[in-house]
């Protein structure tokens, strides 16, 4: 993102920074940089598929830091890829380094910056109930959170270097050096100490024009400009220094005064055909013209609410509640399996039938991987007819579930266990009981549990349970985003609350161990019944196995030990070729021990009816429920 090389650049030139003390003050912030750094900075785990409920907390306390410096903060999100394709070859060249970070993620379990799927969902989610004003942007946002900030005279929030390049009347605030969690004072005198940087310091320092920043940035090699290489190091003082580039290019442009002459004597000395000079100049006056200010259309959005008409010049602003379809989420997966976006194409297709309608001539182009490889792919959208009456029959008729079943749950539950039902049914390699259960036990345990089980996990992910999970994690994400684009038939589920990494693969190493969950939790009786409502409903709601179907004998089998509800003692068997055996012995074990608990209570009848107010009676009804888990 932005110039190439500049942040470390000035890492090494500290006098350039002013040191301040924050407080009292609007600050526009660059959230899609923000939500990174913090997630990445934060040390919280990368392989299993993210720790929401931590980067929660941690957004939690990064507002709670703003609010009592007396900051107002004003977070704007990028939207989209530009639809110009002006960065269409950067943005392809990162996602293809994402997918071998990725691979290298899964095979090694190394962390290799793979942001986790529904981590901008926690973010924006985490913002909206905090009450924090939110704009995202149809494109990239780098242009109005700079138009914005300098229309109100206050310093933008970023890591961003293309923010060293626009002229901010109030500066720039690097995240690396804002201390947020080192406020210091107290009450109104309460501060956050950072660095400010401005743009005459910039200049000053190096005796460069204010007027060639822009020109600096489009020949040292940005986002929008790409030129042959050339070695600026031969100019710098000292050739063999770190970031000597940029230097030695700061130090030859001392000499120009404007930036048509400068760019002139740059394609001349970078040498090339005439006609190749042509385009040469033409690119980095393209990349010059991203560093001009717009008349920002965030004022009136953030102080009434209006959303500016659709401009080519002015991006879509949406609420901070509708997202953008990305595609090409790379997960932790290696390459020897197939990309966990193919779970939910079915219902991205839905979502382009809806947005493009059924007479259009615009070409659906998704970008994923096969293999290692990044692949343009062709989709074809699903056209659906319908009003507004009809919108949830949409969604669950794209998920696959019956409304009528549906309804037995609690409207906050609804989304969650259609979209696990969906992908309990369509994900490859099919996931097995012990994940579907491992999966719904995290749902439902609460902290101090989660803890417990969190702890003891420090082994390398599973490589199939990690590419299963990140499949029903992408599930989720699509089927929100077409819940959000229906206008929200169901409720939005608390992403949150729903998914932790390391919880759901320590819960399904247990299994696959034979570990004795009800020895390690506690979980309380509400919990316990949600879970079994959420695997009930799940197996109501799945298709039933027909003559020639495709599962598998263990497939049907596990559909065979859900099926069964006259001895709820089933649930507890995790069916697969190792264990079956094992785990049938103890299923009997069991029974007959329950026969055994059912002669000597028949004869204690009152005792039974008094149970409930007896503590440690109480204690072994909870054990009994854990049974199901």
């Amino acid at each position: 993102m932005g110039v190439q090389g500049l942040t470390t650049f000035l890492d090494n030139h500290q006098k350039i920074y002013r040191d301040v003390q924050f407080g009292r003050s609007r600050l526009v912030i660059d959230g899609s940089n923000l939500y990174h750094r913090l997630y990445f900075e934060s040390g919280l785990d990368q392989n299993h598929g993210g720790e929401y409920a931590a980067y929660e907390s941690l957004i939690e306390r990064f507002i709670t830091a703003l609010r009592t410096c007396e900051v107002d903060p004003y977070m704007v999100l990028d939207g989209g890829s530009d639809h110009t394709n002006k960065k269409l070859e950067t943005v392809t060249k990162r996602a293809e380094q994402r997918i071998e970070r990725a691979h290298r993620a899964a095979k090694d379990g190394g962390k290799e910056d793979i942001r986790p799927i529904m981590t901008k969902w926690v973010f924006r989610q985490t913002l909206t109930r905090l009450k924090v004003p939110v704009a995202q942007c149809f494109g990239e946002a780098d242009r109005e959170i700079a138009a914005l900030a300098d229309k109100w005279q206050c310093p933008v929030l970023s890591n961003d270097s293309d923010f060293y390049i626009f002229n901010l009347s109030a500066g720039l605030l690097p995240i690396s050096y804002f201390q947020w969690q080192d406020v210091k004072g107290n009450g109104s005198k309460s501060y956050i100490p950072c660095k400010r940087y401005y743009t005459s310091s910039f200049c000053i320092y190096f005796e460069i024009q204010p007027q060639l920043l822009p020109t600096f940035a489009a020949l040292a090699g940005n986002d929008y400009v790409k030129l042959p290489k050339f070695i600026w190091s031969r100019f710098a003082p000292d050739a063999s220094r770190p970031q000597s580039r940029l230097e030695g290019l700061l130090c030859w442009m001392k000499d120009f005064e404007q930036p048509e002459d400068t760019l002139k004597a740059a394609v001349e000395l970078m040498g090339g055909k005439s006609q190749n000079k042509e385009k040469m100049l033409q690119s980095l006056s393209v990349g010059m013209e991203e560093y001009k200010l717009p008349r920002s259309s965030l004022v009136e959005f953030f102080v009434r609410g209006v959303v500016p008409p659709f401009l080519d010049e002015v991006m879509i602003l949406i609420q901070g509640k509708m997202s953008f379809i990305e595609v090409c989420r790379s997960t932790v997966e290696t390459k020897y399996l197939p990309s966990a976006n193919l779970t939910s194409r079915p219902l991205r297709q839905v979502m382009y039938g809806l947005l493009l309608g059924k007479e259009t001539s615009y070409k659906v182009e998704e970008r994923d991987r096969e293999d290692l490889q990044l692949k343009f792919i062709r989709i074809k959208p699903t056209f659906t007819n319908f009003n507004l009456s009809e919108r949830l029959e949409v969604l669950l008729e794209a998920l696959g579930v019956k409304e009528e079943l549906l309804n037995e749950l609690p409207p906050q539950l609804r989304l969650l266990v259609a979209v696990t039902c969906y992908w309990w049914n369509r994900a490859r390699p099919r996931p097995d009981l012990k994940l579907l259960k491992s999966l719904l036990l995290g749902m439902n345990l609460k902290d101090t549990s989660r803890l417990i089980v969190q702890a003891c996990c420090h082994q390398k992910p599973d490589v199939g349970v990690a590419h299963s999970f990140s499949q029903w994690q992408v599930c989720m994400k699509d089927s929100m985003h077409l819940n959000q684009l229906l206008g929200l038939p169901l409720p939005e589920p608390d992403v949150a609350r729903f998914y932790q990494g390391t919880l759901v693969h320590q819960l399904v190493h247990m299994r696959r161990t034979g570990s004795r969950l009800k020895r390690v939790l506690k979980p309380d009786q509400a919990s316990v019944q949600q879970y079994r409502d959420m695997l009930s409903a799940i197996h109501r709601l799945r298709p039933r196995p027909r003559q020639g179907s495709e599962f598998s004998e263990s497939e049907q089998a596990e559909r065979r030990a859900l099926n069964d509800h006259t001895n709820l003692r089933l649930f507890q068997l995790d069916y697969d070729e190792e264990t079956e055996a094992r785990s049938l012995a103890r299923a009997q074990e069991d029974l007959r021990l329950d026969d055994r608990l059912l002669l000597r209570t028949r004869y204690k009848t009152k005792e039974r009816r008094n149970r409930c107010n007896k503590v440690e009676l109480s204690r072994k009804e909870e054990g009994r429920g854990m049974d199901l888990l």
